[in-house]
């Protein structure tokens, strides 16, 4: 029988990282924190306006810090590997970087969704690139840093996971998960030369890896000024979070829809090939690159970001509300007089989302939600909603018969939002694991050490065997149709 072993997987998100450190081998499969940290934007006066950006010396930090402790609590590591959120990247000349990445909230992208889409027809790029529109997709930014004439010193670029692995490593690859959501690889896997020069784009971005493709050692220096064993490897992983996480659901995909909830909601079925027909682009749905040549087809939902931004204002108005029980009195509390829409652009940038949504709520002459407590429940209620109608949505045009909806993420760990989703798609929901993303990073990893073996089902047996997820049933009375 295979020998267990050790490995480390990064797993940063849109609001924290955290590094974990599991034991894996046939039939086990635990796995534990050893770090955890905040990856907060940093708003930078860049002449003319705030700009938003990522910290990336700061999470760098984090991830050498976190990667010494999972070594130094096991000395046999074997790698580790990094996932991030998708479609952010950094600009390099000469092997330096030349500013801090731009944050996907930025609002600077406006200008390159116009420029591009007078040059590509929008029905032209679903064509070429099976992706759901997002104003903030890396072609889109691409774009508007050519316009604003800050391409001409680049002789590179690096997504955000590949940029670490670059600076632990030395070694610069494209990950294949990642590199899907550029909206510049085509649907048949390789970088679309034609549409970048229709768009005037440089090629920036170095040859495409699959998931579990050794980096190579970390680097002397690197090793040196974190304490790490200098044998430690990298590999690459399914390094878009969502591919990570997709790949982590104990689903049958025949017959099961995922939602990965965390700051977004990513709603969908996995396929074997794409679907770029006009009834998905209509849709807004994506295709984008999962493990073993899956495609994850789905489309974003703003997901729990409107909770979190919403603790987050009131903590800075100096409100002490505890989420967990507002989340409680929420329960208890009644639906809404209309579900919201999720969506709305308005959602989409950091502020006062407590006041947005009183304010979609009054422009509609609707009763507006008063107070936190119905505020919470307003937001669980329409993210339900949405994600319902998602999964229908996605049932409907890929012939997935739904069955059974798994979710994972930070979302499994809300019952309010598992019961009402039930409620409201009608079907069980099985909530968790709750560190999908995490989970999907190692098991690429084991595999390629060969403490694994399989296809990602073959995988999945694994995660529903070691943690087992928790089934919300519909509710016997009809859930009250919101507006």
């Amino acid at each position: 029988m295979t020998a267990t072993g050790a490995v480390a997987a990064v797993d940063l998100g849109a609001t924290s990282g955290r590094v974990m450190l599991a034991r894996v081998g046939p039939g086990r499969l635990t796995m534990r924190q050893v770090a955890r940290f905040a990856n907060d934007p940093l708003p930078l006066w860049n002449g003319v306006r705030e700009a938003l950006h990522w910290d990336l010396p700061g999470l760098y930090r984090q991830v050498g810090r976190g990667l010494a402790e999972a070594a130094r609590s096991e000395p046999a590591l074997l790698g580790a590997g990094i996932d991030s959120w998708a479609v952010d990247y950094g600009l390099f000349r000469d092997g330096r970087l030349l500013g801090l990445p731009y944050h996907y909230r930025d609002g600077r992208t406006a200008d390159g969704v116009a420029a591009a889409h007078a040059v590509v027809a929008p029905s032209d790029l679903y064509g070429r690139n099976g992706l759901q529109f997002l104003p903030f997709t890396t072609v889109y930014q691409l774009v508007a840093e050519r316009i604003a004439g800050t391409l001409a010193a680049a002789d590179s670029a690096l997504l955000i996971p590949d940029l670490l692995g670059f600076w632990l490593t030395g070694t610069r690859v494209t990950e294949r998960t990642n590199a899907s959501t550029t909206g510049l690889l085509g649907i048949d896997g390789r970088w679309d030369a034609d549409l970048r020069a229709r768009l005037r784009l440089p090629s920036l971005f170095p040859a495409l890896a699959d998931p579990g493709t050794p980096l190579g050692p970390v680097l002397p220096g690197v090793a040196s000024a974190f304490g790490l064993d200098r044998r430690l490897t990298l590999s690459t992983v399914a390094s878009h979070d969502t591919a990570s996480a997709v790949a982590a659901v104990p689903m049958a995909p025949e017959s099961a829809a995922y939602i990965s909830c965390g700051t977004w909601g990513l709603v969908g079925v996995e396929l074997s090939d794409p679907l770029i027909g006009p009834a998905s682009r209509a849709a807004n749905f994506t295709n984008e690159a999962g493990l073993d040549g899956r495609t994850r087809f789905l489309r974003n939902v703003m997901g729990l970001w409107l909770l979190s931004e919403s603790m987050r204002h009131w903590q800075g108005a100096g409100a002490t509300y505890d989420l967990a029980r507002l989340l409680a009195a929420a329960a208890e509390s009644p639906a809404p007089a209309a579900v919201f829409d999720v969506d709305d652009p308005v959602f989409l940038v950091p502020g006062d989302i407590p006041q947005r949504i009183a304010e979609w709520y009054a422009q509609r002459d609707l009763r507006v939600p008063e107070g936190p407590v119905a505020t919470v429940r307003a937001i669980v209620e329409s993210l339900a909603a949405a994600f319902a109608t998602g999964v229908r949505t996605a049932a409907e045009l890929s012939g997935v018969p739904v069955r059974t909806i798994h979710l994972v993420g930070g979302g499994a760990r809300n019952r309010l939002l598992c019961q009402l989703l039930a409620d409201h798609s009608g079907l069980p929901v099985l909530a968790g694991p709750v560190e999908a993303t995490s989970l999907g990073n190692i098991l690429v990893q084991a595999r390629a050490h060969g403490l694994l073996h399989g296809d990602v089902d073959a995988l999945r047996a694994e995660v529903a065997t070691a943690f087992p997820s928790q089934r919300h049933e519909p509710r016997t009375e009809p859930v009250r149709k919101a507006g």
